[in-house]
């Protein structure tokens, strides 16, 4: 989660973006039983989304600030693109 911490700094996200897209990253971990998201896909992020608009019933933009904070992970951290 530092890497993470660290390329939003280096991008100059607001601190509230960056507290905000860590919450989503680590929620999205959790959800997949604390597995790397190297190791995960598409199809798990899509699970993730679809339970927090399913089973959560969140805003959608609250499911856009997640979907960014996923997008922003795989693209700036992981180097692979979803």
């Amino acid at each position: 989660m530092e890497v993470v911490r660290r390329r939003l700094r280096e991008q100059r996200y607001s601190p509230r973006t960056q507290e905000a897209y860590v919450h989503w990253i680590r929620r999205f971990i959790r959800f997949h039983d604390r597995r790397h998201p190297r190791d995960m896909g598409e199809n798990e992020v899509s699970d993730y989304l679809s339970s927090l608009a399913v089973d959560e019933e969140l805003s959608v933009a609250t499911q856009k600030q997640a979907t960014s904070a996923l997008v922003f992970l795989y693209d700036n951290v992981l180097a692979r693109p979803l």
